[in-house]
C-alpha cells in the first residue's frame, strides 16, 4: 500500500530533524543525562516537527537502549509505541477531546504505574482548543505529577493557553524551517524515490511551503507525475502562472494595457492558473519590489527567491515608494476577499483594472501624496481678446498661514486663462449710487400683561395667551379642559392632567418655567407650577380657587350655608 511521502519520511530520531536544532539537542541532552522535565510545550506554526518530536521524545523516554539521546527503534518499546501496541503512550487530539471528561480520565489513569514501560506519557495535540474547565482539570495533575507521568503538549496558538498551564511547563519554539533546508531535503526524498528533482522546482516549492516540511511534501507528492519533476511541472499541479508570467503582468498593467494584461490573465486561466495564484504571484512580487526600494543594501536577505534580483531592480526603479506600497495594499485587499467572491475569475480582472488605474497615475487618489509647502508662481498669460481692465479690487486682508497650501486653481486671484469669460463693466452712466439706508425705528415695547384676579373666569386664558409662543406644541394640551385642568391652590398652579401620556408632554422644566412666569406676572404674586397625573373630582374649575369646604359636602350631614 503506498504512504504519503511526509508520513513514509517522518523523522524517528532527534537527528534525522532539520531546521530545529536548537530543540533536538537540548533534548537528547536531558534524555542522556535523565534531567527531564515532567511537562513539555512545543509551540510552532504547522509542519515545523512538534508532534514528530514529541513521539520521538516518547520513544527515547522508554527506551531500552538509548543512543546519545535518541531512541534506538529496536527494542521493544521503541517498536511497541511506535505501532501504538504500548497503551501507556498515548496521543490525544484535543480538537476533538476538548471536554473536561475527557481530561478528568486522563488524571484518573495517570495516578496508576505504567505496564510495560517506564514512563506514562501523554502527548496532547492542539492543546489550545480545551475548555476553560478541562484546562482546571489539567492543571492540578501537571502542578504535582506522578514521578512516571509526563505531559507533552503541542499547540500552534500560544496565546489561548493560560499562564498558569505556561508556568508548570518547558516551552520549546518551534521556527519556520528555511527555504534552503526544506530544498536539500525535497531533493534528498526524489533521489530516494527514484526520480529526478530540479533545483528551480525544488527551490519553488521550497517557497511554497512556508517554513513547513510537511506542506513541501505533500507538495512534492503532488507533483510527481513524470520521472523529472521541474518548474512547468509544479506550476501545472499547484496552479501558479510562474516568475516570467507574473513579471510580464505587471508590465502590461505598468504600461496602461489593460487589453494585453486580461488577455494573459484569460490565457493563464484556461491553463490551469488560479485566480487567487495570480493575485498573490502580484502580491508577492509587489511585496519584492517595495523591499528593494526601502532597503536597497540589505533586500538580498528579505527577498522570497522567486524572481531575478535584477528584473525587480529593473522594475521597481520606475514607480516610487508610495505607488508600490499602495498596489500591494491593493492586491493584499484583492486576496482577502477572493475566498468569498461568487466569481473569482471576475474578480481577479477587476483586481487588475484597479492596478493598472493604480501604476498608470488615473487613480491619484489612491496613492498618497503630500501637498506643495508653498503655492507655485503662476505665470500672466495673454488675453485673446482686447476687452478693458476690471475695475482695481481693494486689497484683501492676509490669509493665516497654514502648512498645506491650497494648490493654484483654488487661487480666485489668479489672473484668467486664454478664452476665459470676463465680465465687461457696466457703463458709468448706468451706475447709480445706492439709496441710503431708511432709518429702522426702534421696536415698540410689548405692554406689560394686565394683572387679574385668580376669581376672574378667564384668568386662565389670559395666562396661555402671555406664554403662548413659549408653549409650542404644549399649549394645545394646555387649552383643552379635557385634557388639563388648572388649580391654584395658595401659590402653586398644579395642572392636572388626564393621563400618563399628557402628563409626559408637559412636566418639562421649559412649560412649567414658561406657564409660572406667566401666571405670576397676571396673578401679581408669585407662583410655582407644577404637573400631576389624574383629574381629580375635587378640582375647581379654572377661574378660581377650589373651596376647600366642598371637601365636606360628600359626607352625610353636613350642610353649606350660604
Amino acid at each position: 500500500m503506498y504512504q504519503a511521502l511526509y508520513r513514509k519520511y517522518r523523522p524517528r530520531t532527534f537527528e534525522d530533524v532539520v531546521g530545529q536544532e536548537h530543540i533536538t539537542n537540548t533534548l537528547r541532552r536531558q534524555v542522556e543525562t535523565g534531567r527531564t522535565s515532567h511537562a513539555y510545550l512545543f509551540v510552532g506554526t504547522r509542519g515545523t516537527g512538534k508532534t514528530t518530536c514529541a513521539k520521538i521524545l516518547a520513544r527515547a523516554l522508554n527506551c531500552e537502549h538509548p543512543v546519545n539521546g535518541d531512541p534506538c527503534n529496536e527494542c521493544a518499546s521503541c517498536r511497541g509505541i511506535e505501532s501504538g501496541a504500548i497503551l501507556d503512550v498515548a496521543e490525544i487530539d484535543a480538537a476533538s477531546n476538548n471536554g473536561v471528561d475527557n481530561i478528568r480520565a486522563i488524571r484518573d489513569e495517570a495516578v496508576y504505574s505504567p505496564a510495560q514501560v517506564r514512563k506514562r506519557v501523554y502527548i496532547i495535540d492542539e492543546v489550545h482548543m480545551l475548555s476553560t474547565s478541562a484546562f482546571n482539570a489539567l492543571l492540578k495533575i501537571l502542578e504535582e505529577p506522578p514521578e512516571h507521568l509526563v505531559f507533552i503538549l503541542a499547540t500552534t496558538e500560544l496565546g489561548k493557553v493560560p499562564a498558569t498551564i505556561l508556568s508548570r511547563c518547558q516551552h520549546f519554539a518551534f521556527h519556520r524551517i528555511p527555504p534552503e533546508i526544506i530544498a536539500n531535503r525535497l531533493k534528498l526524498v526524489a533521489q530516494r524515490e527514484g526520480f529526478a528533482l530540479t533545483e528551480g522546482a525544488a527551490a519553488l516549492l521550497s517557497r511554497l511551503a512556508d517554513g513547513s516540511m510537511r506542506d513541501a511534501l505533500s507538495l512534492l507528492d503532488q507533483c510527481v507525475s513524470s520521472d523529472t519533476v521541474d518548474e512547468a511541472a509544479v506550476m501545472r499541479s499547484v496552479g501558479l502562472m510562474g516568475a516570467e508570467n507574473t513579471a510580464r503582468l505587471w508590465e502590461l498593467t505598468r504600461s496602461g494595457d489593460a487589453a494585453g494584461a486580461l488577455a494573459l490573465f484569460d490565457k493563464l486561466y484556461f491553463g490551469g492558473a488560479e485566480p487567487v495564484s495570480v493575485v498573490n504571484d502580484l502580491l508577492g512580487l509587489a511585496r519584492d519590489m517595495l523591499m528593494v526600494r526601502v532597503a536597497p543594501k540589505g533586500s538580498a536577505a528579505l527577498l522570497t527567491g522567486a524572481f531575478d534580483a535584477g528584473r525587480l531592480a529593473e522594475l521597481a526603479g520606475s514607480l516610487p515608494a508610495g505607488t508600490i506600497l499602495a498596489a500591494a495594499q491593493l492586491l493584499q485587499d484583492a486576496a482577502d476577499t477572493m475566498k468569498d467572491a461568487r466569481d473569482k475569475r471576475t474578480k481577479t480582472e477587476l483586481a487588475l483594472l484597479k492596478l493598472k488605474g493604480l501604476l498608470t497615475g488615473e487613480n491619484a487618489a489612491e496613492v498618497p501624496a503630500a501637498r506643495p509647502a508653498s503655492r507655485p508662481a503662476v505665470a500672466p498669460k495673454a488675453a485673446a481678446v482686447s476687452k478693458p481692465a476690471p475695475a482695481p479690487r481693494p486689497e484683501p486682508a492676509p490669509a493665516p498661514a497654514y502648512d498645506d497650501a491650497p494648490p493654484p486653481w483654488e487661487d480666485a486671484d489668479a489672473p484668467p486663462e486664454a478664452g476665459d469669460y470676463v465680465p465687461e463693466p457696466p457703463p458709468e452712466e448706468a451706475v447709480r449710487p445706492a439709496p441710503a439706508p431708511e432709518p429702522v425705528s426702534a421696536p415698540t415695547p410689548k405692554p406689560a400683561p394686565q394683572p387679574v384676579s385668580a376669581q376672574t373666569p378667564d384668568w386662565w386664558e389670559a395666562v396661555l395667551s402671555d406664554c403662548a409662543e413659549e408653549l409650542g406644541g404644549a399649549g394645545s394640551f394646555l387649552k383643552n379642559r379635557d385634557n388639563t385642568v388648572p388649580e391654584l391652590t395658595g401659590g402653586t398652579l398644579v395642572l392636572h392632567t388626564r393621563n400618563g401620556f399628557v402628563r409626559m408632554m408637559l412636566d418639562t422644566a421649559a412649560v412649567k418655567n414658561a406657564v409660572a412666569r406667566a401666571a405670576s406676572a397676571r396673578l401679581g404674586r408669585s407662583v410655582s407650577c407644577a404637573v400631576s397625573e389624574g383629574i381629580p373630582e375635587t378640582s375647581a374649575p379654572a377661574g378660581q380657587e377650589r373651596d376647600k369646604l366642598d371637601d365636606l359636602l360628600k359626607f352625610d350631614g353636613v350642610v353649606k350655608f350660604k
